[in-house]
């Protein structure tokens, strides 16, 4: 784990020093990052952190906005045309609640972000957990529970405020 975290942070620290004029630099640092090529609409403005890398998969047509960490050591899938708004943190990995335990366990459960789906500002999402299509996770949610297909959830827990019809 910490050979992918150190791994991570090389590429990461070569990737903040771009602009959004390095388009090109930055889709072939991030597929460097987690060890598949983006295609030619992926969108990722720096800063952005993650903890390994290897653990991302990434659809077409995918935006991804500043300051955003992907905590990604349990799988982190996202699927076509999604849209993570600036400083979402997806964190796939927790830790036990025994004190005695937390220093020397680490669980991953997976993230899957599924087709059309977009992300709003400072919102966290909980390794476990799917987001399904087309929905939307409002600003400043921290989402723990799998989220339906065409809805918006917000809050904290993040709770269904409604369907979100297409049209």
């Amino acid at each position: 784990m910490l050979a992918d975290v150190r791994r991570s942070m090389a590429i990461t620290a070569r990737l903040n020093r771009l602009t959004f004029d390095d388009m090109d630099e930055i889709r072939l640092l991030f597929s460097e990052l987690i060890g598949k090529t983006v295609d030619e609409r992926f969108l990722l403005i720096p800063p952005f952190y993650a903890a390994g890398g290897n653990e991302i998969t990434v659809g077409k047509n995918v935006f991804i906005n500043q300051n955003c960490t992907f905590y990604d050591l349990g799988g982190l899938n996202i699927a076509d045309d999604v849209m993570i708004g600036p400083n979402v943190s997806l964190m796939t990995a927790s830790h036990p609640l025994n004190p005695s335990q937390r220093r020397t366990a680490t669980i991953g459960k997976p993230i899957v972000i599924e087709k059309g789906v977009w992300i709003a500002a400072g919102a966290t999402i909980i390794g476990g957990v799917a987001v399904g299509e087309n929905s939307v996770v409002a600003a400043g949610s921290v989402v723990t529970r799998d989220v339906p297909p065409n809805t918006l959830v917000g809050g904290n827990p993040a709770r269904v405020i409604r369907s979100i019809e297409d049209g």
